[in-house]
């Protein structure tokens, strides 16, 4: 439950028995920063959470690289590879990569991007987000390991158009890619994010009708996450804009 102070900030509240508003059975003992009925929120580490969870349909998520220190002494404006940081010095929210091995069990589908990192087993349902736009971001596209038994496939998604979201995390995903991600997943009804960032895991299953838990250790991504699960989503029969059709209207500029 979420209650909000004079300055309008969203306050941590408690959950008087064991069912969540998204109806996951929970341990009692846990405190969401935010929930409705579609979405909750954990501030805390995902290794203290998850073993009070119960299984979920569907991991979707996008954790740390273990990159941190290869960003280190650029700036964005110079556009160039691996210098995307603007105080110069190394990233400490990307130093460390999570042992998603022992994370996998939390659902019985998975899509991890960044998997190539994390030493998972050998798949062929590999998922590819193509930012079309070249030398301008870390790299010109990025990947996701699943456990899915399906071909690879791709999604065209300009990095620059993420702007146009509002991109409040520095990894943040793109809500188009997500929705993909979800739908690409099959017959699924729950989700878990244990590095929800921003919220764009839990936004993206809301606007679909699924029912997400995200986890994020830094209160400051909880209340940006909170905010953004409070917007308006779309219809559920109202299709988005496919992204073939965004990238054709840019060219055409």
């Amino acid at each position: 439950m979420v209650e909000k102070d004079d300055t309008g900030q969203t306050q941590q509240g408690e959950v008087d028995d064991c069912t969540l508003l998204n109806g996951l059975a929970c341990c009692n003992l846990l405190s969401p920063y935010y929930s409705d009925d579609y979405v909750t929120i954990y501030h805390g580490d995902c290794g203290k959470i998850m073993p009070h969870l119960p299984k979920f349909d569907l991991l979707l998520t996008d954790p740390p690289y273990g990159l941190g220190e290869k960003w280190q002494g650029g700036k964005a404006s110079t556009k160039a590879r691996w210098k995307l940081n603007d105080g110069g010095d190394a990233i400490d929210w990307d130093d460390d990569v999570p042992d998603m091995r022992e994370i996998l069990p939390i659902a019985n589908k998975a899509i991890i991007w960044g998997g190539h990192l994390m030493g998972l087993e050998v798949s062929r349902g590999w998922l590819v987000w193509n930012k079309i736009i070249r030398n301008f971001s870390s790299g010109v596209c990025e990947l996701a390991w699943t456990n899915l038994d399906c071909p690879i496939d791709a999604f065209d998604f300009s990095h620059g158009q993420l702007v146009h979201e509002g991109k409040q995390h520095p990894a943040q995903k793109p809500l188009t890619l997500m929705q993909w991600c979800i739908q690409k997943a099959g017959e699924i009804e729950t989700i878990i994010d244990p590095f929800g960032g921003s919220g764009t895991t839990g936004l993206a299953g809301k606007n679909l009708g699924k029912k997400s838990v995200l986890i994020e250790r830094d209160e400051k991504y909880c209340e940006i996450a909170a905010q953004r699960m409070l917007q308006e989503v779309l219809p559920f029969n109202e299709p988005t804009k496919a992204h073939h059709e965004v990238q054709e209207e840019l060219f055409q500029r």
